[in-house]
């Protein structure tokens, strides 16, 4: 069901946002300052991509004194409209029985876009 289901977000859009979050990373990654922000970027594309069996995790060193301070300036710099983004369309979503399940995924994905360092997308298991 899982395969199905990312295969109908990717052509209901998932695509788009994945393909977005590409060209974001690329554009963060010309600079040194921006491989990290860059990088999490990365992580974004990977769950817009395929999020359905994939749950976010926090990350063993996540309470470390560099993830805080890099997802303040995440949040500063522009995480906060990401993951407002993500909230808005959740909640359009959510107002069908049907697209509750891509409601879902987009929380998720709110959930990550707000604080992306010090999280791991890790497969479900079956």
């Amino acid at each position: 069901m899982g395969c199905f289901m990312n295969v109908l977000w990717l052509v209901l859009g998932g695509i788009f946002t994945a393909l977005e979050y590409v060209v974001a990373s690329l554009l963060l990654m010309v600079t040194i300052i921006g491989i990290p922000f860059g990088m999490q970027t990365l992580k974004l594309a990977g769950l817009a991509l395929w999020p359905f069996g994939k749950t976010v995790r926090t990350g063993e060193r996540a309470g470390g004194c560099l993830h805080i301070l890099m997802n303040v300036l995440w949040i500063l710099l522009g995480g906060i409209w990401i993951a407002l983004s993500h909230l808005v369309f959740g909640a359009i979503l959510c107002i069908t029985i049907i697209g509750i399940p891509f409601g879902l995924q987009h929380f998720k994905l709110a959930a990550l876009a707000l604080t992306p360092f010090g999280k791991d997308i890790v497969e479900n298991e079956c």
